[in-house]
């Protein structure tokens, strides 16, 4: 799973963004704020052995990729749901759950959702909300 971000410069610093993630950060330099993303990815999710790369792809934009995309996706959940301000209880009202924790494990990454599920998921967040999945191959360079 690649979660695309963009990076530019403001001023005198870079800043850099994943927007799925709900995620800016910025360094002095362009490799700096791509360290930050880096390192603000990995301390989100905080999981020993958990490790992101980043692949530049086009001048100011680039991928993220995890080495576990489960854990990606929990971070990714927990952090749109906080972004709509919703509760665990709010999304288990609206996915007609039994209890909040059925959700919870989920963001918690216990348990991963299939394809289906994610959308239902990013769905009951924000019905205009649907991210867009290709199954195109990104064209990357794997220079970090």
């Amino acid at each position: 799973m690649l979660l695309e971000g963009r990076v530019w410069k403001e001023k005198k610093f870079y800043l850099i963004e994943v927007e799925a993630l709900d995620l800016l950060t910025q360094g002095r330099t362009k490799k700096e704020a791509y360290e930050m993303i880096k390192d603000a990815t990995e301390s989100l999710v905080n999981k020993k052995g958990f490790l992101i790369e980043i692949h530049r792809h086009k001048k100011n934009e680039f991928y993220l990729e995890a080495n576990h995309p489960g854990l990606l996706m929990a971070l990714l959940l927990k952090r749109q749901r906080e972004k709509h301000r919703l509760t665990l209880r709010d999304l288990q009202k609206r996915l007609n759950f039994k209890s909040p924790n059925a959700y919870a494990q989920y963001e918690l990454g216990k348990h991963f959702p299939t394809l289906g599920k994610f959308q239902q998921f990013i769905g009951a967040m924000d019905p205009n909300l649907m991210p867009v999945i290709s199954l195109k191959q990104a064209e990357v360079s794997h220079n970090s």
